[in-house]
């Protein structure tokens, strides 16, 4: 949910849910990552480019004229499942209890017709911090060679560049779209499924003991690549298990055979010892930082007030509290590198009615 707005929504009761994340000692209030935000231009163009080019689905959207803004809700479905009518509260139900992780995309009002706006992708200084989202593909080259011929633009081919085997495809507001490979010994059989969020980080310590320790996600794997030099970084990837999943984690080839998507953590070495360095948050403006792209992350709860009692008592900050606003069932919290995260009541927001 976009936060500017928040002053404008009229709390509504939670729904009980069932859930597939499990309480456990090291997810206690049953965390489970539900979305990423990103700003658009136009959804005429956007949502059309994620369900023809990369297999998404349009699974509920909200209008809010009098507020000037609407919010969009795509995520990729395994082969066969049919999704909830958007609008619906059928489809509201199923957003605010879902499984997996969806996008979102949010869209003011008016935008679409001003030829000077733009949205910013994270990748170009000042505003780096957001890098990009990835989908996963059995074959690169082909996906990467028939996107191409249906008008899609790359920043990165598969063979270009020094990282071979993987491409970066652009979205129409110029968000970077990985495309990496699906295991071949993955039972998943969508052409493309939803892999990936990746954001940089100063201090991997500092941002690990966030989302694993008290988010808790698991951390699938680390990789550590020019250390020593002055162009060093590493990658941490996070994602939340399911109790079906826990016995693969750590075989081979573990995330490139799931269906669900990872964040990625990208660290790049030496950041942690500037004090005066730090990420764009994709929401903050000043003179500094003028175009905004990338929101948030959110994630669902089994008690939102509970959870945010938790995270406070752990130190952490939020930007929104569950009593602050006239918007219940969720919360803002601040991450070690001031990224904003969404606390969202599980089952319990509605927003038909207003």
């Amino acid at each position: 949910i976009i936060a500017s707005i928040y002053d404008s929504y009229a709390s509504l009761p939670a729904v009980d849910t069932l859930t597939f994340i499990m309480a456990t000692s090291t997810n206690p209030h049953q965390f489970s990552w539900q979305q990423t935000m990103l700003r658009i231009k136009d959804p005429k163009v956007t949502v059309p480019y994620y369900e023809k080019n990369f297999g998404f689905t349009l699974i509920h959207k909200y209008d809010f004229p009098q507020w000037n803004f609407s919010l969009y809700f795509m995520t990729t479905l395994p082969d066969g499942e049919v999704g909830p009518v958007p609008g619906t509260k059928e489809a509201e139900q199923y957003l605010w209890s879902m499984k997996g992780t969806c996008l979102e995309f949010t869209h003011n009002h008016g935008t679409e017709n001003d030829p000077d706006f733009k949205v910013s992708s994270g990748n170009v200084a000042p505003n780096r911090g957001f890098g990009h989202i990835a989908v996963m593909t059995p074959d690169v080259y082909a996906a990467s060679a028939l996107l191409e011929a249906e008008g899609v633009q790359f920043q990165k081919r598969p063979d270009e560049g020094k990282m071979k085997g993987l491409a970066f495809a652009l979205d129409p507001d110029g968000y970077w779209v990985e495309i990496v490979k699906r295991s071949d010994k993955s039972d998943v059989t969508n052409k493309f499924t939803f892999a990936q969020t990746m954001f940089r980080v100063k201090d991997p310590v500092k941002a690990l003991h966030f989302y694993r320790d008290l988010l808790g996600m698991t951390l699938l794997k680390e990789s550590h690549m020019g250390e020593g030099t002055d162009w060093g970084f590493s990658l941490y990837f996070l994602a939340h298990i399911s109790p079906e999943e826990e016995h693969l984690v750590g075989t081979e080839e573990f995330i490139s055979r799931r269906f669900g998507p990872v964040i990625e953590l990208t660290h790049n070495h030496n950041t942690e010892h500037d004090e005066a360095f730090k990420y764009y948050n994709g929401n903050d403006q000043s003179e500094e930082w003028q175009v905004r792209g990338f929101g948030h992350v959110g994630f669902l709860v089994q008690d939102l007030d509970a959870a945010c009692a938790y995270l406070g008592e752990q130190g952490v900050a939020f930007k929104k509290k569950p009593a602050e606003g006239n918007m219940r069932g969720l919360a803002f919290a601040y991450d070690p590198d001031g990224y904003w995260v969404e606390i969202i009541q599980r089952g319990g927001i509605s927003m038909l009615d207003m």
